[in-house]
């Protein structure tokens, strides 16, 4: 008994090893995606933020803390602010066109979903830059809305379409509205459908069905598809740009131009820290919503 036992412990080891090494080549290419491409950056950004810019540009190896109270300059701050409010009125409204879109592609017969799906997931097929030139020109002064508009007689010169914020949010709402569709659409299709027959015999309305039952069961799809909307919106530089002409500068917009126009590189560095942080607070607050829920 003693020599089986002596025996099997190297067998049991060997058999171990080779569970691990299983393990890392399997998850080799993924670590090495991870920390080449995300970890390795991140790192370099850390070691930017306690030092200062150089009088022409890049870094001078001289600790300060500047670069933190910079964050609650009033000028950033309102940068900030505002890409929290364009970020917000877009989710908002993803959310309103989202949901109605969701359920009805749940109600569709098999056929009719694969096909609405396959439309809704359509657009990200197509370059995200081609896409943005794409709504220049339809809202360009004599682009296809205007022309359109005046060929009616319903207005006498171009309306000023472009370079504001409602075109902003038009933008960001038409490029992640997918992102939030089928979270929901995941939601919906969960759904037990005799709940909702339960509640329509008890007496429930439409309406109070959807607030009571509906609507609380597919709180956690809510929150994913806010959350797939508000983080890549909030930290958008190519749709401000493009959309707003710059008018409208967003957190995105800020951290390219400090990191290569004003060649602030530990200030760019602190921002994006920042940015980072606040992601990571709104995951944990979608981690612990959806547990809720």
């Amino acid at each position: 008994m003693a020599r089986s036992t002596v025996s099997g412990a190297p067998v049991k080891s060997q058999a171990r090893r080779s569970r691990a090494l299983g393990r890392l080549v399997f998850l080799g290419p993924g670590l090495t995606y991870l920390i080449v491409l995300l970890l390795v950056p991140l790192a370099l950004l850390l070691s930017y933020i306690p030092f200062r810019r150089g009088r022409f540009g890049g870094i001078v190896y001289e600790l300060t803390g500047e670069n933190f109270t910079r964050l609650i300059d009033p000028l950033y701050l309102d940068v900030v602010l505002g890409s929290l409010k364009i970020a917000t009125i877009a989710t908002v409204i993803a959310l309103l066109v989202g949901y109605p879109t969701a359920y009805l592609i749940a109600q569709l017969p098999r056929k009719w979903k694969t096909i609405a799906l396959v439309a809704i997931v359509l657009p990200f097929w197509t370059n995200f830059l081609v896409r943005i030139y794409a709504w220049i020109i339809l809202l360009s002064g004599p682009g296809l809305v205007n022309s359109t508009l005046m060929d009616l007689g319903l207005i006498d010169k171009p309306l000023e379409l472009l370079y504001n914020q409602g075109t902003i949010i038009t933008g960001l709402v038409y490029s992640y509205l997918p992102l939030m569709v089928l979270p929901l659409y995941a939601a919906i299709e969960k759904l037990d459908p005799q709940l909702r027959e339960a509640s329509a015999n008890l007496g429930a309305r439409p309406a109070r069905t959807f607030l009571s039952v509906t609507l609380p069961l597919t709180l956690p799809g809510v929150i994913t598809g806010c959350l797939f909307v508000f983080v890549p919106s909030f930290g958008n530089f190519v749709v401000p740009e493009l959309l707003g002409g710059g008018r409208s500068i967003m957190v995105g917009n800020l951290i390219r131009d400090q990191f290569l126009k004003a060649r602030d590189w530990p200030f760019g560095a602190t921002l994006s820290l920042a940015l980072i942080a606040v992601l990571i607070v709104l995951l944990l607050l979608q981690a612990w919503s959806a547990r809720r829920a």
